[in-house]
């Protein structure tokens, strides 16, 4: 089972393992390549933390993402000292790392607002350092707006985000935004023409490539161009041939996977790989929770093995 790659020693360093290509890696390496597999608990919003983590292990994920925000169960605020150490230790003899920790926070004009956003940063930092001090978790959100409205988004992005840079320097937290189809940073050459901008080791993004398969992209040209600032990954699929932006479960729409992870161990990439189950999905009255933690570990493990991606 791989180990989380986001330790404070990778996010100083500028993430170079990520961000080496195949010239670099060479043959050998890349057929050594191990990347995990994770489940986004975001898919389980009724369940207790203690039964999704029971699930996923259950099911032969590598690692879990935990959500932030205040409708789930750990939310930090709700995860007492007593219950944090229990949530360590069942992780713990569980085999399961945390891969990630998933907040919704999107860019506030309102100072209050954003204040409030800085406060969930060091929230999270300090979670994260007490479930895996020797590698904290990054955390990751979409940060808003809507599609077109870049240009006038992006000063106010740029200038909050990277003041969450600097509480994240000072908190030792890797803060990873999210490029989504649905809001404002949509564009890989705008996302990354933001990380560039504010420079620092500490903001990166998150790759999730149903979002550019959504404006028409390819898989190879986006993870050449995205990884290097991708310390963790997202996946799902979506329904091809609409304007609507509507997401599936992995292997319910044309994404290749074995493709998918051979592309990603060319890449030097050594992070996990978590499913993300839409509110999409998951807010329909006939959700199978059981089914889309099953069906989507069958599909990408059966992709690794194909690729010869360990884990």
């Amino acid at each position: 089972m791989t180990q989380p790659t986001i330790s404070r020693r990778a996010a100083l360093a500028g993430f170079a393992t990520t961000a080496l290509g195949t010239s670099t890696l060479g043959a050998a390496q890349e057929a050594n390549a191990k990347i995990g597999l994770g489940f986004s608990l975001y898919g389980l919003p009724k369940w207790s933390l203690s039964d999704g983590i029971k699930l996923c292990a259950a099911t032969g994920y590598d690692s879990v993402e935990l959500v932030l925000m205040s409708t789930y169960p750990s939310e930090p605020k709700q995860l007492s000292k007593s219950a944090r150490a229990a949530l360590r230790k069942q992780l713990a003899d569980s085999k399961l790392n945390v891969s990630g920790l998933m907040d919704n926070l999107p860019v506030q004009a309102d100072e209050a607002k954003h204040r409030e956003q800085l406060d969930r940063i060091k929230a999270a930092a300090e979670l994260a350092h007490e479930l895996a001090p020797n590698a904290p978790p990054p955390l990751e959100t979409i940060i808003g707006g809507k599609p077109g409205q870049w240009d006038e988004f992006k000063q106010l992005a740029t200038d909050r985000i990277a003041e969450w840079a600097r509480i994240a320097e000072q908190a030792k937290l890797v803060v990873c935004v999210k490029p989504h189809a649905g809001g404002a940073l949509n564009r890989p050459e705008d996302a990354i023409a933001l990380v560039r901008q504010i420079d620092s080791p500490w903001l990166r993004l998150v790759y999730d490539y149903s979002h550019y398969e959504h404006r028409g992209m390819s898989l190879a040209d986006t993870m050449r161009e995205l990884l290097p600032f991708c310390p963790f990954v997202h996946v799902k699929d979506r329904v091809a041939d609409t304007s609507k932006l509507q997401f599936l479960l992995p292997g319910e729409g044309s994404t290749d996977y074995t493709d998918y992870a051979r592309l990603l161990a060319s890449h030097g990439y050594r992070g996990h790989v978590v499913v993300e189950v839409s509110a999409q999905i998951h807010g329909r009255p006939d959700y199978d929770p059981r089914r889309a933690v099953q069906r989507s570990y069958d599909v990408l493990a059966a992709a690794w093995k194909r690729a010869g991606v360990g884990r």
